[in-house]
């Protein structure tokens, strides 16, 4: 059925809320340091999308009895029952909206706090789901096909950046592990147990009995997209990498970009999905749990909903102890549990139930956005770095930043108003110290977000400072990885060069990189082939040199 009717959902908004609500989870939390990673974890990841499609089956059949537990159930096991569930919902929401106020603010608002965030988008989860159900089924008709649509469009355009030897490293490191093969399926069980919560939504679906081929697709769908990022993470950043990294999406997102260039900042767009799915799974949690407390005979479900999003927001602060923790209850405590309770309410029904019943109320809407960028910087207040020149010294480091000249770059032809220089020099111990100085010295927020060009000097490279850097940059969320890195004898130096038509390093040597048509292409490196030297061997790859003459300026090898 495409369309609804009678204030329900139909079965194609039904498929594109199962798309929004488990895309952004899966994505970023199912990868990296400690979870499913290699060609075992793949292995069990489709062996556990067998039993998942016959758990499909069940659950619709299961659709009456959950629709009032205290009925099918008895008032004691409906409102334990109900208290199971609102467990879940309660650590599922406090993990999401963990993971969303770490990424919010190094990703997308800076200068605003995680409190703050975090509370604001739990307000707008828990305003939103006064919608009604057919406002829901249409926000999913609308944007659910756009996400998925964008998602894979941004896949594809990362194929291009994998290496065959990239692959060819987690085959190397693979061994047959029976035991990893099993944690790779009953992982990928622990991860689709939310789906466990579907007969609390059927009962809105137009002809629910025959939503199973639906909701499979749904499965099928979102296990074909975890497969796929299970062999393109590896494949662009490195096996060795992948495993180290606690959320590898995001350095794959760092040099996602459009042929051509014409987007340098694509990865805020992939981010934008991202962070949309993420508000749509909470609110849908928070909906769920005004129709549990209302099927268990618990009490209000507006007051549970309220109750709900501040024991969720509670949760959250928590931080690391709900990150780390959440794993481990979906494993030895949800799954068994919901097998437990599922079985004991079919058995108990079976002989007669009342088909039928109150009809699920109450929905949820999500926003797109957390209510305005008041934590924001405003681009006129931005110092925008082109260039990223790192030099020994004998104070620690020298740290040169390179700038365009704005109005000449613009054809404006007028000088800096303030007179700042397009090169800016500042020497520490270390970044922490350098980040300290630059806030005291400079008004203008450091936007890293344009960085085009690392320029490393040799007697860096030489003690091994070099991986002090590379530490730095991984912390700075905005530095994209498609940036090319070079070696110099002095990295200052080359900075303060500037070529006849007053361009400046970030400038000159990106076009030189991009824009030559013929002749010899010129030899780069990026910012990740060197990420994946590191996680790899801890070495430096060979890096381009870049020198200074008396009018000009070379790249040799």
């Amino acid at each position: 059925m495409r369309f609804a009717e009678n204030n329900r959902i139909s079965h194609r908004q039904l498929y594109r809320q199962m798309i929004l609500e488990f895309l952004a989870p899966f994505i970023l939390c199912m990868y990296g340091a400690g979870k499913l990673n290699g060609i075992n974890a793949l292995i069990g990841m489709v062996m556990a999308l067998i039993p998942l499609g016959f758990y499909v089956i069940v659950l619709i059949r299961m659709t009456p009895v959950f629709e009032n537990l205290k009925k099918s159930g008895g008032v004691l096991v409906g409102q334990l029952t109900g208290l199971f569930f609102m467990v879940f919902i309660l650590m599922a929401g406090g993990y999401i909206l963990a993971v969303l106020g770490q990424l919010v603010p190094v990703s997308l608002i800076t200068g605003m706090s995680e409190e703050w965030i975090t509370f604001w988008a739990v307000l707008v989860c828990m305003t939103g789901i006064r919608g009604g159900m057919p406002g829901r089924g249409r926000m999913a008709q609308i944007s659910g096909g756009v996400l998925l649509g964008g998602m894979i469009l941004m896949m594809v355009l990362c194929i291009p950046q994998g290496k065959i030897e990239y692959l060819q490293d987690m085959v190397a490191a693979w061994k047959f592990s029976g035991q990893e093969i099993f944690d790779g399926f009953y992982g990928t069980i622990c991860a689709f147990s939310a789906v466990g919560l579907l007969p609390f939504l059927l009962g809105n679906v137009e002809k629910y009995a025959s939503a199973g081929k639906t909701v499979l697709a749904g499965i099928l769908t979102l296990g074909g997209i975890l497969m796929g990022m299970a062999v393109l993470l590896p494949a662009v950043l490195g096996y060795g990498r992948v495993v180290q990294e606690r959320y590898p999406v995001l350095p794959l997102l760092d040099g996602a970009d459009l042929p051509g260039n014409v987007l340098a900042r694509f990865d805020v767009l992939w981010m934008g999905f991202l962070l949309y799915s993420l508000l749509f799974a909470l609110g849908s949690l928070l909906h769920y749990s005004r129709q549990i407390a209302e099927g268990a005979g618990l009490g209000r479900g507006k007051m549970w909903t309220a109750v709900a999003a501040a024991l969720i927001w509670c949760i959250a602060r928590t931080g690391k102890w709900i990150l780390e923790s959440f794993g481990w209850y979906l494993c030895y405590i949800f799954v068994p549990g919901l097998l437990i309770c599922q079985i004991f309410l079919f058995l108990r029904s079976k002989k007669r139930h009342r088909k039928k019943g109150v009809i699920i109320s109450g929905v949820l809407i999500c926003s797109i956005m957390l209510g305005g960028c008041a934590g924001a910087v405003e681009p006129e207040k931005r110092m925008y770095a082109l260039a990223l020149g790192v030099d020994a010294s004998e104070d620690g480091l020298l740290v040169s930043y390179g700038m365009p000249d704005l109005p000449e770059s613009t054809g404006q032809g007028k000088e800096e108003e303030n007179g700042s220089t397009r090169v800016l020099a500042i020497r520490g111990e270390n970044f922490t110290q350098i980040e300290e100085a630059y806030d005291r010295s400079q008004e203008k927020f450091r936007d890293l977000g344009h960085l085009q060009v690392l320029v490393l000097g040799k007697p860096l490279l030489e003690d091994g400072r070099w991986e002090l850097v590379l530490d730095y940059l991984k912390q700075e969320a905005f530095v994209g990885e498609d940036l090319y890195v070079f070696q110099a004898e002095n990295a200052g130096q080359v900075l303060n060069w500037q070529g006849q038509d007053n361009s400046s390093l970030g400038e000159y040597v990106t076009g030189l990189i991009e824009n030559r048509m013929s002749g010899r292409r010129v030899h780069t490196v990026t910012l990740r082939q060197v990420f994946y030297e590191k996680y790899k061997s801890h070495t430096m790859p060979k890096l381009p040199e870049i020198t200074v003459t008396d009018s000009s300026l070379e790249i040799s090898v």
